[in-house]
């Protein structure tokens, strides 16, 4: 298809939608060009690691993007999404939400371009006229109607050993977090890049998708399916089926285009394999796929990561290909650590759970979002199991296992289980008024300790890493109109460091144990424990302390009260 009837293609897409649209008409000897994609910092035509780089440095006040950062397009006509517009001499590609201002919403924008590895073309007019302007109107007829508004008094009935409804099916995801998941992992290596250790695909879904094994070397990272059910306490099931493949050509020609390869894979097995099984919630979606490769590949271009595989228009067996996930994390004969552990991290992201890591360079020392041995979580450093929250917004806790401390009431004791029982509970204290859906501000308390899911830690840390711990939660929704993410997802608010974000923790500093044990009180003299003000930093004093109390055999008691 020529770029210029691509253009008109999504253009008519939106007057069909009922969108007003104004574009430009093709003229003889006159035609669209793709100059490049939004959130290209750098000018090489895409939208990469590199770019995320550029752009963090440019929100955290390091390096500010200028002109070289933007394409130069002298005035000329530029199409974007469907329609067309006189430019400026440059045309800022990073300002992708086009709200005029880069800031942290670009940002996670970007960040889901360069995980889909796909981002919005950008468009020249090339042609010495000036092109006819057409303008679309779309007439809205609204149907008269009277609306009786009748107010019945109701008791609604909580079963308290369901379920809660998961947070993060008002996101965008793929992966359904209740109930069953279905994966396709594709092992594949290349001509010129093959495993060091070769498996089979039996092998390989024994180690994805195999039963608890305790006395594996790898415990708790024993099998991505196992370590799902220990954490969800059941209601999480991760299933699926691993094909071993050898791609048609080297590596370096799937290195920038993942969607070739993932065609490729798919089309190897459409005659031996009905891949409509793989469907756990049954919206004609493939859940999710992993293509792993060897490690000896290019890292820059196959580090772990996930997103939407954009390919609405390929289907397999009558399915679209919902999440991918792709990465270089091999298997060793005695060691799946790595395999399991960063897929397990992946995997949350298709079920709508954001980096809890912060978009900055490694080297600086608010890279993870969490500190100290209370702020490890799947979510961040991939070490060990999730924490409360990421199982609040999964919807991993029954109605019976939320407490919430009502302020009316004053003093408060609770008892909080340990977060690797069948019992394991939360408590949340909020900021105001609680959103039904938990998508406000409030704290949530945990006990933590380091067995099952969190051995590992127990293992690296020497029974070190159990305790109570506090998170400050910040849960409200973005929505751009075709995406919808938690709003301070993977960053802060303002850019420093310092700004709002979805998740942080008490004490957060680097302290080789920052738990919290009997005696030890929380007030807003602690680091962390102060609501959110205007400005988007911890200063507003909650005006409620926490004791924490004994431990016994059925967990921490914690009192709350007002001060």
């Amino acid at each position: 298809m020529k770029r210029n009837d691509l253009l008109k293609k999504s253009i008519n897409v939106a007057v069909a939608a009922g969108i007003s649209a104004t574009t430009a008409a093709a003229v003889a000897q006159a035609d669209w060009q793709q100059i490049g994609v939004m959130g290209d910092l750098n000018n090489d035509g895409k939208a990469n690691v590199a770019d995320l780089v550029l752009m963090t440095e440019h929100i955290n006040n390091k390096t500010k993007l200028t002109n070289n950062n933007a394409y130069f397009i002298d005035y000329a006509y530029v199409g974007l999404n469907g329609r067309g517009f006189r430019g400026e001499k440059y045309f800022c590609t990073a300002d992708i939400n086009e709200d005029n201002i880069v800031d942290i919403f670009d940002l996670v924008m970007l960040k889901k371009y360069v995980a889909d590895l796909w981002s919005e073309p950008v468009w020249k007019w090339y042609d010495e006229e000036i092109p006819q302007e057409i303008t679309t109107t779309t007439t809205e007829i609204a149907a008269s109607t009277e609306t009786t508004t009748t107010t019945v008094s109701t008791t609604e009935q909580v079963d308290p050993n369901a379920p809660i409804f998961p947070p993060v099916n008002d996101i965008t995801r793929n992966v359904p977090s209740q109930g069953e998941a279905d994966i396709v992992i594709f092992y594949v290596d290349f001509p010129d890049c093959k495993y060091k250790y070769d498996l089979s695909a039996e092998q390989v879904d024994e180690i994805a998708f195999g039963g608890e094994n305790t006395y594996s070397t790898s415990y708790p990272f024993d099998s991505i399916s196992a370590f799902y059910n220990r954490s969800s306490n059941g209601i999480s099931q991760i299933k699926g089926k691993a094909f071993r493949y050898t791609a048609k050509e080297n590596i370096s020609s799937y290195d920038n285009d993942k969607k070739k390869l993932l065609k490729e894979c798919y089309k190897a097995f459409e005659e031996s394999a009905d891949f409509k099984q793989f469907d756990g919630d049954g919206n004609g979606v493939i859940d999710a796929t992993i293509i792993t490769v060897p490690e000896e590949s290019d890292d820059d271009a196959w580090w772990a990561c996930a997103g939407p595989s954009g390919l609405d228009a390929f289907l397999v067996d009558g399915m679209k290909v919902g999440h991918l996930i792709t990465g270089d994390c091999e298997i060793t004969p005695d060691n799946n650590i790595n395999f399991v552990r960063n897929y397990s991290h992946e995997i949350g992201h298709g079920m709508g759970l954001p980096d809890y890591y912060r978009y900055v360079e490694k080297s600086n020392p608010n890279f993870d979002g969490l500190h100290g041995l209370a702020g490890i979580e799947l979510m961040d450093d991939a070490l060990s199991d999730f924490g409360a929250v990421s199982k609040l917004h999964l919807g991993w806790y029954k109605n019976s296992q939320i407490q919430v401390y009502d302020y009316s009431k004053g003093m408060q004791t609770y008892t909080l289980s340990s977060s690797q029982t069948e019992n394991s509970n939360c408590l949340i204290i909020p900021c105001g008024e609680l959103d039904s859906k938990y998508k406000s501000e409030y704290f949530v308390v945990e006990y933590n300790t380091n067995d099952r899911n969190n051995a590992y830690m127990r293992d690296v840390y020497y029974n070190e890493g159990s305790g109570i711990r506090v998170y400050h939660v910040n849960a409200e929704i973005y929505d751009n109109g075709y995406w919808v993410s938690y709003k301070y997802e993977s960053n802060d608010s303002n850019g420093n460091g310092n700004g709002k974000r979805f998740i942080r923790i008490t004490d957060d500093v680097e302290e080789y144990d920052n738990y919290y044990h009997t005696g030890d009180i929380i007030d807003s003299s602690v680091s962390g424990f102060c609501w959110y003000d205007e400005n988007g930093l911890e200063s507003v004093d909650p005006n409620v302390r926490i004791t924490i109390g004994e431990l016994t055999e059925n967990g921490y008691t914690v009192t709350v009260e007002n001060t």
